[in-house]
């Protein structure tokens, strides 16, 4: 039955039709990925149809761009494959020393991405598992079956295009736009409501500002469908966003003597914010272009990229010591678990969702292929019995209940592998219960080693981004290359990140990672205010301002305003401005360090 309410969007049996939409268009593009192996008879079309499974996302751009990054993964994976074989292909253990330290390289770089970037790290950290340990008896076959494996992704490459261009799937910038100006309309209605001392307004600029980083990592995407312009709009909006609601935190911190520059700030952001989604609107270039830099914790990813490595050296060991015969697939998905779950917040939770996962895909899957399926070798027939578990799988991707999205995400991909379609179809229970147990083998082993060496805790996480906030304001100078606006927005990023290690729960350790935001977004915009009059009459008082910016002098600074206040009385409101900025930077510095004695004294 299909319905609509107003306001409400279109459901089949209470599914939004666009899942239902999504759902078929995933199992449309699996089908011919494996029609097009199947004709071309490749070694791996399970390969193909697994990258459909991994490109499975609801718009046209983001499938793209994760395509290119799935490509480029592949390429440096199989590359890597190569060279740790070559090397070491008389020694085992060596070669699994090397497994284990390419592994995590990559996770450490991932860890310093978001998005598809750092899932293109850890796909060329999995692939060396996927092709050098499974071939670690033939070494000589690499080469072969990185291509083999790279032929397949092309394949599902082409095949998840076609079918969303045929099946004119959605594209991203629309709802991106919608979205960039419903969080601008709020941010506009919480600078209204700040003044007035709300006691939620903490709780909103918080929310505020994760839903903004919550899109960075799909700004890129937009490039894929729409060109590099729209995606530069959609960026330098974001940054806007963020920088309009620090002024809007600015204005209710201000005091009367500089709330009128507050005020002007705040407008002065809210056009730019306006300007950009106009260009993103009309698909052009912005009038500024501003880069969306990321902070990157390089402690936390080294500390996980050693996790990672050391969970692998474990599981290697053990498979070693008990002698069992093909462990090297288990090996394989042990690798495959525990890179994909670096890119997750928990780890270890992903881990466990993986194992309770197996199962239940095998039960599903061993349903489809020895009770549905039965030994028929038809495609039409594994067309038709494929469709209720792909098509089931990804409408529980687009679930808004995070389990059953979880569950969704990981039994697709699950049922691709243990099904293994081939042409013909093997049917072989013993293989299937093999490869089912090999799987939960794994996750149960990583869940094991990640009890024995557990993930970089959030604790040390939030503590290790409290002392980076802190480091920073205590070097001297505050421009490396950034503008303000995009300081601002990596130090925003950063929140984020502290945010999602439970700094909600840390009240103290939360106060003074906005304290170091507040700060350092006010230091960066005088200082550049300043900037602006180095070179003209008021060029030495400039200069003395930026040097006692340099020094976070609360005292000089108050000095220095008064100095131009006199200054704007003989001329214009310029001088004005520089003296409300100057005076705002020296009250955030003294309430800072009033906040920094109150904690050393407690």
């Amino acid at each position: 039955m299909v319905a609509t309410i107003a306001g409400q969007p279109f459901t089949l049996a209470r599914i939004p039709v666009s899942s239902w939409s999504f759902a078929i268009r995933v199992w449309l593009a699996t089908m011919l990925a494996l029609l097009v192996s199947f004709w071309l008879q490749l070694e791996s079309p399970t390969t193909a149809a697994l990258t459909i499974a991994v490109l499975a996302l609801p718009t046209r751009g983001q499938a793209l761009d994760k395509a290119g990054f799935r490509l480029l993964a592949t390429v440096v994976g199989v590359t890597a494959s190569i060279a740790i074989t070559s090397l070491f292909s008389q020694a085992r253990d060596l070669m699994l020393a090397a497994f284990a330290v390419w592994l995590g390289i990559c996770v450490f770089a991932a860890k310093l991405f978001d998005g598809d970037r750092a899932y293109a790290a850890v796909l060329s950290g999995y692939t060396v598992a996927l092709i050098a340990t499974q071939m670690i008896d033939s070494p000589q076959h690499v080469f072969e079956s990185g291509m083999a494996r790279g032929a397949a992704i092309v394949v599902g490459v082409v095949s998840i295009a076609v079918v969303n261009a045929l099946a004119f799937a959605p594209d991203r910038q629309p709802r991106l736009q919608a979205e960039l100006a419903a969080i601008h309309r709020r941010v506009r209605e919480y600078a209204g409501t700040v003044p007035r001392g709300e006691p939620d307004s903490l709780t909103t600029f918080l929310t505020l500002l994760r839903e903004i980083m919550a899109l960075r990592p799909e700004l890129a995407s937009v490039a894929s469908e729409s060109g590099s312009a729209m995606s530069a709009a959609a960026r330098s909006a974001a940054v806007a966003l963020v920088a309009e609601l620090q002024a809007a935190r600015t204005k209710h911190n201000s005091g009367s003597d500089a709330s009128a520059w507050a005020a002007r700030e705040l407008l002065c952001r809210d056009d730019e914010v306006r300007e950009d989604l106009l260009a993103l609107r009309s698909a052009r270039w912005p009038l500024r272009v501003w880069r969306a830099p990321l902070h990157r914790s390089y402690r936390t990813a080294a500390e996980t990229g050693i996790r990672a490595a050391a969970w692998f050296a474990i599981a290697s060991t053990f498979y070693i010591w008990v002698g069992w015969p093909a462990t090297s697939v288990s090996l394989s998905f042990v690798t495959l678990i525990a890179a994909l779950g670096a890119i997750t917040p928990n780890p270890r939770g992903f881990t466990a969702i993986a194992l309770v996962v197996t199962p239940i895909s095998a039960l599903l899957t061993g349903i489809l292929e020895f009770i549905i399926l039965n030994g028929a070798d038809a495609f039409p027939l594994l067309v038709i019995g494929l469709a209720p578990f792909v098509i089931g799988s990804a409408i529980l991707m687009t679930s808004k209940n995070r389990l059953w999205s979880s569950f969704g995400t990981v039994n697709l991909p699950f049922t691709i592998m243990l099904l293994a379609p081939s042409n013909p179809q093997t049917y072989s229970p013993q293989a299937f219960l093999f490869t089912a147990l090999f799987i939960m083998a794994a996750a149960a082993l990583l869940l094991a080693a990640q009890t024995l060496i557990p993930p970089v805790s959030d604790e040390k996480h939030r503590m290790w981004l409290l002392a980076k906030a802190r480091s920073e304001l205590q070097e001297r100078g505050h421009s490396n290359g950034e503008a303000p606006e995009e300081a601002m927005f990596r130090n925003a990023s950063r929140i984020g990140q502290f945010l999602a290690a439970g700094g909600a729960q840390d009240s103290r350790a939360l106060a003074d990672m906005l304290s170091c935001f507040d700060q350092s977004a006010m230091l960066r915009l005088c200082d550049a205010k300043m900037m602006q009059l180095v070179g003209g009459p008021l060029g030495p008082l400039a200069a003395e301002a930026r040097a006692a910016i340099v020094t976070r002098d609360a005292t000089t600074l108050r000095a220095i305003a008064s100095r131009f206040r006199e200054q704007a009385l003989q001329n214009d409101a310029i001088e004005a401005d520089a003296a409300a900025c100057l005076v705002l930077t020296s009250n955030i510095l003294d309430r800072s360090n009033r906040v920094e004695f109150s904690r050393e004294a407690t």
